[in-house]
């Protein structure tokens, strides 16, 4: 069963000008194997992606009604890689 996930907040700091990186991959370390991560950002956090892929994660995004964004970080639950690969051969 998946855990809650871990919502994280952010744009306070990048409308303060603050780079909210470092609390972002704080979050990221926290996480459970099975925990999501939701960042909410003022824009689309691209860049962010490629570190993310790089850590496991995928993603999805959202725009929201009053035009920030809402993203969610999540590992490919284990079960499904498998079936994955099993089908690739």
């Amino acid at each position: 069963m998946e855990m809650e996930p871990l919502t994280l907040d952010v744009r306070d700091d990048v409308r303060a000008g603050r780079d909210p990186f470092s609390r972002i991959m704080d979050a990221v370390a926290s996480l459970e194997l099975d925990q999501s991560l939701v960042l909410i950002n003022v824009f689309e956090p691209v860049p962010l992606y490629s570190v993310m892929s790089a850590r496991g994660f995928e993603h999805d995004a959202d725009r929201l009604p009053d035009g920030d964004w809402r993203v969610r970080f999540f590992r490919p639950r284990a079960a499904e890689t498998a079936a994955d690969t099993h089908a690739l051969q």
